[in-house]
């Protein structure tokens, strides 16, 4: 059952990534208020008693007004990562590593983005090169490229 409520005082050290792509091979990513020039796709920490899939498709609704639904893809890849210290105090006590697990999100064109405003400033449409480029995470750079080779002998169709 996903979580409801109150947001909890620990973050579990587990979140998703969600590329959020349309079919001519464009790429949103959005520029975080904090800290100032990190952009990335949808992102978020899992809450507790909720799956990655649930947490995929609160945190793309949250952070874009965009619904899943159908569109939403497992991409059934996760990768692992240290906390960087400073955000480490979010954590319990002993947790320095976090499970991102990957999804996307294809469209048939550009969608108009309602943005979170306490949590994205802008974002932009880019091609592959563009938001690999712009892209700050490794993660998210990664998960672009995999989309990206996953989509490409289909023409992102």
């Amino acid at each position: 059952m996903a979580h409801q409520g109150k947001k909890p005082k620990f973050k579990r050290p587990a979140s998703v990534l969600v590329v959020v792509f349309t079919r001519a091979g464009e790429f949103l990513l959005m520029q975080r208020t904090r800290p100032a020039d990190f952009w990335q796709s949808v992102t978020g920490s899992l809450h507790p008693g909720e799956s990655p899939r649930q947490a995929a498709m609160r945190e793309l609704r949250e952070e874009t007004g965009l619904l899943g639904g159908a569109q939403l893809m497992d991409l059934r890849q996760s990768r692992l990562f240290p906390i960087i210290r400073a955000w480490r105090s979010r954590y319990r006590d002993g947790h320095c590593f976090n499970r991102e697990y990957w999804f996307a999100c294809a469209l048939p064109g550009r969608r108009l983005i309602r943005l979170n405003a306490l949590e994205h400033s802008r974002y932009r449409w880019l091609d592959l090169t563009k938001a690999l480029e712009l892209a700050t995470s490794w993660t998210n750079r990664d998960a672009i490229r995999f989309l990206a080779s996953r989509t490409a002998a289909s023409g992102f169709a």
